[in-house]
């Protein structure tokens, strides 16, 4: 059972582009890209908070476990 990340979900809610949320985050697009297609094998507690300020969300918006 994996863990799917729902960023790009979260991303089109909010309509923001991965340009956008990586200037945003301060990640580079290849990284923010990886977590997006689900290819990461871990995240960093420090980016993940980054990521829901920056999408106003909660860690449960953008991770699910199936």
């Amino acid at each position: 059972m994996p863990i799917i990340v729902n960023l790009d979900v979260m991303m089109a809610k909010r309509k923001m582009s991965l340009n956008e949320l990586s200037e945003k985050v301060d990640l580079t697009l290849s990284n923010l890209s990886i977590l997006k297609t689900g290819k990461a094998k871990a995240i960093r507690f420090t980016t993940l908070e980054a990521i829901c300020n920056a999408l106003e969300c909660q860690p449960g918006d953008i991770l699910e476990y199936k």
